[in-house]
């Protein structure tokens, strides 16, 4: 932030913001009054950030207003929470405190501005300087996010605000240094987007994610967004074909609907690319048509049925493909997302897929949280089917849980986040969501603690079968128990679900006295054969290390007793990191950092960059490095999940590397995958190609056949991003190849 005087040009910029809140805030607001806090607030942050600027120059007082706007137009909260995120930074930035806030404008306007204030100090303020003699103490980020989760508690509002501001943030990032950009985006990557999908706000988590791909992928996104366009401008008039005899036969039937036309996002592009290995023309989804209609409240048929009537109308007209159908009326997210999703063939031979929504679900699946809980006040939604609330009382579950430190939360939190999830059955049929790759018996625990701590077997689709059986979506599971049955330890090595894991191991602490003893004399057998001492020190880093619960010695050595820790593993984290045969060492002058004057990082004249062996850059990737306690500086792509863990979780250790030519010609591992239409001859020219005319060192070569079509990958050795873009290009043109594109090794 800056300060200079605002001019003329600065006022008039203010005054059209706010009036572009102000009527968004008109619609929303119940009556004048309501109307009136609003303008309130807008006055007092406005006479507040006076003559305070952005690091972009702009004046600051844009930003609350712009963050009110997603506040009520993308989340479609009411005043309070406008007004709160009109408030939101006045605390942090100026000489008010909350209580001035609650003496103007009410307990629940300050108590939600006060959790954002705290939000924000955790979160801005990382304290590089908590470093003791070269280690790293705690991460302060992982605190920052529980404390964000928290809020979740008490009022799940100062999270949907804090979106808001991230989205904004990200709209903004432009103007920041990349070394700042880079912990901002992983950040976003890690929690907020899964964030933003688990509480239902679809049009926020896709913008972050284009927003996350045009900065960490700039060249990709840049690519895929002209095709898009390209492809639009030449398909406008086949997809407005397409709709017309749906548009003509929903009327005749007598609904009430209207028809959007969506594009999928460059994002879900990207990564449906990337986990598929296939190339933009495969992406047969890349357009949708969204039809929204109003239930008819004169007829016997329920919302659902009414879904399944326009289904029936449509695919009348067009063939669908019958593996696309998607039922989320029958089976809503856990999310509260309800519709039904098919994929349809138009009559000029394009995929289009079709989604079908009551303007109840349209809702829901546009503004998430804030209309679910709008029509459940109104009674649309019961608590008993209210699958929101039921991850809401599981996130407050593991929130106020002591055993479970900072890293460790967040760590839950990003898988409960990013997990996908199952629907199975009960005997009577009754629906339960579960967690993908869950047991029976999580399944049992799920139900009630009894019935899992009594569980024997299960019978899945009647057959029998044991208590580690993995359970699949569509699954009718009945669980056969014992009235003398209990727990057994080895539960432990296949239960998935933390809630089963917790009840186990609760189940258990009755003997943790003589499980510790028993866990104290594996570890220190384990520690005599490796040449190390059972000591304090010892057990500090263990503790350290495998984020025990608490630090406690004892809690160790229970969970060792357990086999919760495999005790043949404790000697990695006595032992000195050895480097994996796959990292690649090198001198400083392969990578330079750029200085920034903001970053205490820049002050190391000679550092060792490492490869990371996770993601394989090789130079001409955009990458991201991640400074080591050892003086090291781990260099990973900017689009590896790792790099975005660690980033989220110790934002502190963010730098940016450059790559530098040094004049020395190093060679890189990569895997590519290759696919297409076998013919003789086919694998000697493609390696003639490669060796001869590119000069390329394959490691290996894995291709096989089947029905005359052949795929598989081939790990090569390349100087850089640029010469195996050519090849890729190259392979590409031979005939009988279809798709050539890299992989992760």
């Amino acid at each position: 932030m800056s300060f200079s005087r605002f001019t003329e040009e600065d006022y008039v910029v203010i005054r059209e913001a706010y009036s572009q809140l102000k009527e968004a805030a008109a619609k929303r607001c119940a009556n004048q009054e309501e109307l009136d806090v609003v303008q309130k607030a807008f006055d007092f942050a406005n006479e507040a950030h006076k003559n305070v600027r952005r690091r972009s120059g702009g004046p600051y007082i844009i930003h609350p207003i712009e963050v009110a706007k997603i506040v009520v137009c993308d989340i479609g909260l009411g005043y309070k929470s406008i007004a709160a995120a009109l408030l939101h930074d006045v605390v942090e930035d100026t000489a008010y405190t909350v209580e001035d806030l609650r003496n103007l404008f009410g307990d629940k306007i300050a108590s939600l501005v006060d959790g954002l204030t705290k939000i924000k100090n955790v979160l801005d303020n990382e304290d590089r300087s908590k470093k003791l003699e070269g280690v790293y103490s705690e991460s302060l980020q992982a605190e920052n996010f529980k404390r964000i989760l928290l809020t979740l508690n008490d009022d799940v509002r100062v999270v949907l605000i804090k979106l808001a501001d991230r989205l904004h943030n990200c709209r903004t990032i432009d103007s920041m240094p990349e070394y700042k950009r880079d912990k901002i985006l992983s950040e976003t990557m890690f929690i907020f987007i899964p964030l933003a999908h688990r509480l239902g706000l679809y049009e926020i988590k896709s913008e972050m994610e284009n927003i996350w791909l045009k900065y960490k992928e700039p060249d990709a996104y840049k690519e895929i967004t002209g095709l898009v366009n390209k492809n639009i401008n030449d398909l406008e008039m086949q997809i407005d074909e397409f709709i017309v005899p749906i548009d003509t036969a929903l009327r005749k039937a007598g609904f009430d609907f209207i028809i959007k036309k969506r594009v999928k996002t460059p994002y879900s592009i990207w990564h449906k690319m990337r986990t598929k290995n296939i190339s933009f023309e495969q992406v047969y989804d890349l357009y949708a048509l969204r039809i929204v209609f109003t239930p008819d409240t004169h007829t016997n048929d329920s919302e659902r049925d009414q879904c399944y009537h326009i289904f029936s109308i449509i695919s009348g007209i067009y063939r669908f493909k019958d593996d696309r159908v998607r039922d989320w009326v029958k089976h809503p997210k856990s999310n509260g997302y309800e519709a039904l999703h098919c994929t349809l063939m138009s009559h000029r031979g394009i995929w289009i897929e079709v989604q079908i929504r009551s303007k109840r679900m349209d809702d829901i699946a546009e503004k998430g949280i804030a209309a679910h809980w709008a029509y459940k006040q109104e009674g649309y939604i019961s608590e008993n089917d209210s699958e929101m609330d039921k991850w809401l009382a599981k996130v407050k579950e593991i929130l106020v849980s002591p055993d479970v430190n900072a890293l460790e939360l967040l760590d839950i939190i990003h898988n409960d986040l990013t997990s996908g999830e199952i629907t199975v059955f009960t005997p009577k049929g009754e629906q339960k969501t579960i967690q993908k790759g869950a047991t029976a018996l999580d399944f049992a625990y799920g139900i009630h603690t009894e019935i899992g701590n009594k569980a024997i077997a299960a019978k899945v689709n009647m057959r029998l079968v044991p208590l580690s059986h993995v359970l699949k979506t569509g699954d009718q599971v009945e669980i056969i128990t014992a009235e003398n049955e209990r727990p057994k330890q080895e539960w432990l090595k296949f239960l998935q679900t933390r809630h089963a894991r917790n009840v186990v191991i609760d189940y258990f602490k009755a003997d943790k006295i003589e499980i510790a003893r028993v866990g104290r004399n594996m570890v220190q057998s384990q520690l005599d054969s490796l040449g190390y001492r059972l000591n304090p020190d010892s057990e500090e880093i263990l503790c350290k290390k495998l984020n025990v619960p608490g630090r406690s010695a004892e809690e160790l050595y229970f969970r060792v007793g357990l086999g919760i820790i495999p005790v043949n593993t404790l000697g990695d984290y006595l032992t000195p990191t050895a480097p994996v045969k796959s990292n690649l060492y090198w001198p400083f002058s392969l990578f330079s950092r750029r200085r920034d004057p903001q970053s205490q990082q820049g002050g190391k004249e000679k550092e060792k960059y490492v490869i990371a062996s996770c993601c394989q850059p090789i130079p001409g990737d955009a990458v991201i490095g991640i400074a080591n306690p050892d003086g090291t500086v781990t260099v990973h792509k900017k689009t590896c999940p790792v790099a975005d863990s660690i980033a989220s979780k110790h934002g502190d250790r963010v730098v940016t590397p450059r790559w530098e030519n040094d004049g020395e010609m190093k060679a890189f591992p990569v895997r590519i995958s290759i696919k297409g239409i076998d013919r003789l001859g086919l694998l000697n020219e493609i390696s003639r190609y490669i060796s001869l005319v590119m000069g390329v060192n394959m490691k290996k070569v894995y291709l096989s056949t089947d029905g005359g079509i052949f795929e598989g990958y081939i790990d090569l050795s390349v100087h850089d991003r640029s010469a195996l873009d050519r090849m890729i290009r190259k392979l590409g043109s031979i005939e009988g190849i279809q798709n050539v594109a890299r992989i992760e090794l």
